[in-house]
């Protein structure tokens, strides 16, 4: 039987056939061949089908002989620190993120949170469960099962991240979109000088309010609108499992990942001369000209959280960012955290005495960028090298990193195939004109139709 649940980086598939129960139990039982663990820590968020798929997952490791440690409903990150903190040889969180509502998924990590993707055990994983050839279940070492909470000591690490006397009193909005991000909210909200207006607050697995994605325009207003109307300085929207976090300043303006990326990375060197800083090749301007300025080292890795891990590693790089939200820190055992983020911006604010606007205005102008766009197309490959051969023999750079990314003397641009959907990806950059961003996207859009 064929799994087509099993993605590059994790697992993700349409309830029913795609992934039910009998599969995620198969695939637990392959994740304990495969990793041979003593101990894993499991969770799952708040849609419908989590705890049965949970339960059916543990129940996989159990019959190969691995003991299981349940912290219940969470997000991702807490399975992340949950599986450094206890020491666990493995951990799995149940999740779908912001995908449809009739569909769910597996995030997997090996021991130290290290992520298990498609060239690091995913696809022998993917083979065992396949061939669903397991030996019989001996009771006698049957694996056991307790219930233990981590947030307490999770919320302190958080907590670490800022110097909460220099923490002024802010008004923020956050928008947990009915996900797993509520619960965080409330164990940390006593510790810090914040006054929290809450909207979509509670765990909702039938997302009343529409699947959390506020990459999404049309899900962007509410937590705009909910800003304005009640004066705050800063709102955050979270997807399903809260590992990307979304800002919008006081003016209710949703904010780039992509500036984001260079606010944190400059805040991490301000503290830390010397250390190294990954960015994704997507936009790069901005987060270089900040690192360098700060004295830091940028190093460039291929987009996707299982890439950045692991030069984050290698490298020992303080911090790592993408333009999609997604931020790496190298004391959340190089993985990223939806929770992070905002606690750091939080303290800029009140160290900085700005607004996120006033922070942000000056690399906007410098550096500006519609953000990415997405085009369907009939064939990816051809529609990349026909966009390749017109714009390559005028580049100052050429890099291939990730799909393609040319660099002019005023713009750049990098145009590659997404992991997921059939689609293109396009960025384009340039050095404070914005005419000229419009003008190159223009021209690019239009090859692509």
């Amino acid at each position: 039987m064929s799994l087509t649940c099993f993605k590059a980086y994790d697992i993700r598939g349409k309830l029913g056939d795609e992934l039910n129960a009998d599969i995620v139990y198969r695939i637990g039982r392959a994740y304990a061949i495969f990793l041979k663990p003593r101990s894993v820590v499991v969770g799952g968020d708040v849609r419908l089908t989590s705890k049965e798929l949970k339960t059916a997952f543990a129940n996989g490791l159990r019959d190969q002989g691995v003991d299981v440690i349940d912290i219940g409903m969470c997000g991702t990150e807490e399975i992340y620190f949950a599986t450094t903190h206890l020491k666990t040889d493995g951990g799995c969180v149940v999740t779908a993120s912001h995908n449809p509502i009739d569909y769910n998924g597996l995030k997997m990590v090996r021991a130290g949170s290290q992520p298990i993707s498609g060239d690091t055990g995913l696809n022998e994983i993917k083979r065992l469960a396949e061939e669903n050839n397991f030996p019989a279940v001996d009771f006698s070492k049957r694996g056991s099962y307790h219930e233990q909470s981590t947030l307490a000591p999770y919320i302190q690490h958080l907590l670490s991240y800022v110097d909460i006397s220099s923490l002024k009193p802010l008004k923020l909005v956050v928008n947990a979109g009915n996900g797993a991000a509520g619960h965080v909210i409330d164990a940390i909200e006593k510790y810090l000088p914040f006054e929290f207006i809450k909207i979509n607050h509670e765990p909702d697995g039938t997302f009343p309010n529409g699947i959390p994605n506020p990459l999404l325009h049309e899900n962007q207003p509410v937590t705009s609108e909910a800003v304005l109307a009640h004066g705050a300085d800063m709102g955050i929207a979270w997807d399903g499992d809260f590992d990307r976090c979304f800002l919008f300043d006081e003016r209710g303006q949703f904010t780039e990942g992509y500036y984001i990326v260079g606010l944190l990375a400059e805040s991490f060197l301000l503290k830390n001369p010397g250390s190294k800083v990954i960015h994704d090749p997507r936009l790069t301007w901005n987060t270089q000209d900040i690192v360098q300025q700060t004295k830091g080292v940028a190093i460039q890795s291929k987009t996707g959280h299982a890439f950045i891990k692991e030069r984050m590693r290698s490298e020992d790089a303080i911090y790592g960012g993408e333009m999609s939200a997604h931020h790496y820190f190298r004391d959340f055992a190089y993985c990223d955290s939806g929770m992070i983020p905002w606690l750091l911006v939080a303290e800029l604010l009140c160290k900085k005495k700005q607004t996120l606007s006033s922070m942000l205005e000056d690399r906007i102008a410098k550096f500006p960028s519609p953000g990415e766009i997405n085009r369907h197309v009939a064939d990816a490959k051809v529609a990349i090298d026909k966009v390749f051969d017109i714009y390559s023999p005028n580049a100052l750079v050429i890099d291939k990193t990730d799909g393609i990314s040319l660099e002019f003397e005023q713009w750049r641009f990098n145009l590659r195939m997404s992991n997921t959907e059939p689609v293109v990806r396009l960025n384009v950059e340039s050095r404070g004109n914005k005419k000229l961003v419009k003008e190159k996207t223009e021209e690019i859009l239009a090859l692509l139709q």
